[in-house]
């Protein structure tokens, strides 16, 4: 489509008889922020490489709006695009200005703009106080928020952010959340892996979802939780441990010692019905707790696994 900022077809990437990424597609479009899901060893960084130019792909292809591709204009290419890389990259005895203004100079930033440039995006991610400091000082989330300053320094269409999260505290994450929901409002279009589902919530307007380095689910989170045959879970806590034939012909039911998690269509219909045919069955209900299907849940309907194994 024409409003298409960026196309993978179809990539493809092994190392020897390992294959890490096979047969991935994705769709990226202005202001969108598209999480790409999986398991620690997935194919998502592998996925990254391929899309930012640094990983050469054994098949398919990658083509950002107008036609450009790595092979046709490496540099138009890569001013296009911003890497937030997994394991944080930064040079320790540079001054945090310094660092920015390094990277921006990478891609060509006259002098003047380049000033300027660095310190827009310091005071974007909450580093103005902190230009002169030296990464060395910093703790790890402050080092991942200066790492995103490196790559916005060239103003890129898109950023890819692989795991910017990894070993950062709980007001950290906020912070960088922060960061990249102003991003998304400027219209700038992000790609964010993890195997955090609940960040994923969060940011995601389009997900996709890599096992063993292929696409076992891509949409919107609601056309993937579409997919499940319940989206709703009642959480019954009960008195003793019931034995399975009692349990029997009760809907997807769970157990973890005296708490039951029920999979149901609609908590409001179907719960009183759930509590009396527990109720015949001799099962003594002290407590109950709805929730709401998570993208763990979808992922190991599709699989089998947990997102974080």
């Amino acid at each position: 489509m024409s409003d298409d900022l960026l196309v993978a077809c179809g990539l493809r990437k092994a190392y020897g008889s390992r294959v890490a990424v096979q047969e991935v597609s994705l769709v990226l479009r202005p202001g969108e922020v598209l999480g790409l899901l999986g398991p620690n060893g997935a194919g998502k960084s592998t996925t990254v490489g391929i899309i930012s130019g640094l990983t050469v792909p054994d098949a398919g292809s990658v083509t950002l709006s107008g036609g450009v591709t790595l092979a046709s204009d490496p540099m138009a290419y890569k001013r296009r695009i911003g890497l937030v890389p997994q394991d944080i990259a930064l040079y320790e005895d540079l001054p945090a200005r310094m660092n920015v203004e390094l990277f921006g100079a990478l891609y060509g930033l006259a002098p003047d703009v380049l000033k300027r440039r660095a310190a827009e995006v310091l005071a974007m991610v909450g580093l103005a106080d902190r230009a002169r400091d030296k990464p060395a000082t910093f703790s790890g989330g402050m080092k991942r928020r200066l790492n995103i300053a490196c790559a916005l320094v060239h103003d890129p269409d898109i950023l890819l952010l692989d795991e910017p999260t990894a070993g950062v505290d709980p007001h950290s994450r906020n912070a960088i959340f922060d960061n990249l929901e102003a991003l998304k409002r400027a219209g700038k279009a992000l790609v964010y892996t993890t195997h955090y589902m609940e960040e994923a919530e969060r940011l995601a307007d389009h997900l996709v979802i890599v096992d063993h380095g292929r696409v076992v689910a891509s949409g919107t989170q609601a056309q993937l939780f579409a997919r499940l045959p319940a989206v709703q879970r009642l959480r019954v806590e009960i008195d003793g441990e019931p034995d399975e034939v009692a349990l029997q012909g009760l809907p997807d039911v769970t157990r973890s010692g005296q708490r039951l998690e029920i999979a149901v269509a609609d908590v409001g219909h179907d719960t009183s019905a759930l509590l009396a045919a527990l109720a015949q069955r001799g099962v003594a209900v002290r407590g109950l707790a709805t929730a709401r299907a998570t993208l763990e849940d979808v992922f190991l309907a599709l699989t089998g696994r947990q997102l974080r194994d």
